[in-house]
Parts: structure tokens; C-alpha cells; sequence
């Protein structure tokens, strides 16, 4: 099946230069030279991904991402960040803001397509099954696979789609600790490649969603090892 991109990138020599690598690499690309254009199109086009570049005249693309994924209609799209500013504290704001992956500029053109079809390839596609159970219930938990639906006592919790594939693999595993390198590999694959800091932002972010339906304490740190979900009887 072909994937939907959605590039949201100003600079028009980059824009050509990312759609005939990705058209290349068998993609359907859509270009957006801001963050407000983008917007307004995501209001009637669902893509399977959105490549989005930091430094956008107008809405940002941090502020752009940070607007999708407080938007319940959008919040499950994967969302890469493209940019040259490659300090650590840039890459945890991104992620912080909701950013599913982010890519430094200068970047391979074929690292690039390989990043962004290892995150697709985490997603369901239209129409398909779970490969497990349609639900797991661990205490008050209970997640709905099909729907792509976390509920604590009938409340959503809303995540975006890295923390629920976290949160999916916490409950598939309750009480059990895993490392940061162990969530990488299993989480986010062994094939890429992502700094073990970006586990500590993701699961701050999946903290903070449960916190707003009084679930602040499902994720425990176990000091010097790693994180595991807490038991919930």
C-alpha cells in the first residue's frame, strides 16, 4: 500500500529534494510551505505521516505539532521533525512538544526514507487487525487495540501514537522492569537509532496523560534500572 506523506518545509530546493527522494522510495508525497497552510489542510486530508521542519515562517513547526496533537481527530499521526538544530535540548523540546522521531539536519536521503518506514511500519494501516487480543485490561486500565483507545475507569486517556505503543507494551508486560535500551529496542526497533534520553521524555509525556485521569503513579522508576507499569489491583 502506498503511504501519505504530508512535508511541511519552507525552503522550496529542500521541499523538491525530500518529494523526489520519498516519491522515489515509493511514498504519495503532499508539500506545505508553513505551519498554518499545513493546518488548513489537515483539516480535510488524512496522511499516513508529517515530515515537518522546526523553522517555519508564522506557527512553528514545534507549535505546529504541539496544535496537532491537541487536536482528538489528529493526535494519533505520526509526526517527524526535520531541522538543523541538533542540541540535545532542542531534540527534547521536539519531543516533548509530541514528536514521534527527529532527523538532524544534514541527513541521508536514505536514512531518512529508512526512519520514516520503520515508524510506519509501528502503525496499523486502514483497515487492519491487531495482532493480539482487540483489548488489554490491566486494573482500571483498558486498552482498546482496534480503536487505538486507552480508558482508566471510562476515561480516556489521550496519548499520541509513540506513548500509546509504550503504553501497550507496559500493559502486555505489567509488573515487569525494563531498561531504556530494552523500551528502545522493543518499542522503538532495534533498527533505529534513538538516544536513550527520548525514552525518559516519552515516558514523561505518557506520565502526564495519565495524571489528567488520576492515574499519576501506573509508571514507576525503579532507580538504576528503568521503568515498569506498577501493579493495579
Amino acid at each position: 500500500m502506498t503511504r501519505h506523506v504530508l512535508m511541511v518545509e519552507d525552503e522550496a530546493a529542500i521541499r523538491d529534494m525530500l518529494a523526489f527522494t520519498l516519491q522515489a522510495a515509493g511514498f504519495r508525497v503532499s508539500q506545505a510551505a508553513d505551519g498554518e497552510q499545513a493546518w488548513q489542510w489537515l483539516q480535510e486530508n488524512r496522511p499516513d505521516l508529517v515530515l515537518i521542519d522546526w523553522m517555519l515562517p508564522g506557527l512553528s513547526g514545534v507549535e505546529l505539532i504541539e496544535r496537532i496533537r491537541a487536536d482528538a481527530e489528529l493526535r494519533t499521526l505520526p509526526l517527524v521533525m526535520l531541522t538543523a538544530r541538533g542540541a540535545e535540548s532542542d531534540q527534547v523540546q521536539g519531543f516533548e512538544a509530541g514528536a514521534d522521531d527527529y532527523v538532524v539536519k544534514p541527513f541521508s536521503p536514505r536514512a531518512l526514507v529508512a526512519r520514516l518506514q520503520a515508524l510506519l511500519r509501528r502503525q496499523p494501516a486502514d483497515g487492519a487487525q491487531p495482532d493480539a487480543a482487540e483489548h488489554l485490561r490491566v486494573g482500571p486500565l483498558d486498552m482498546d487495540l482496534a480503536a487505538h483507545r486507552l480508558t482508566c475507569e471510562g476515561r480516556e486517556v489521550r496519548l499520541g501514537p509513540t506513548e500509546f505503543r509504550l503504553m501497550r507494551f507496559f500493559m502486555q508486560h505489567p509488573e515487569r522492569v525494563f531498561s531504556r535500551a530494552q523500551l528502545l529496542d522493543h518499542v522503538w526497533g532495534e533498527q533505529v537509532v534513538v538516544e536513550e534520553r527520548t525514552v525518559d521524555v516519552h515516558i514523561r509525556r505518557l506520565r502526564r496523560a495519565l495524571e489528567d485521569v488520576a492515574c499519576p503513579d501506573c509508571i514507576e522508576t525503579v532507580r538504576g534500572v528503568g521503568y515498569r507499569l506498577a501493579r493495579l489491583d
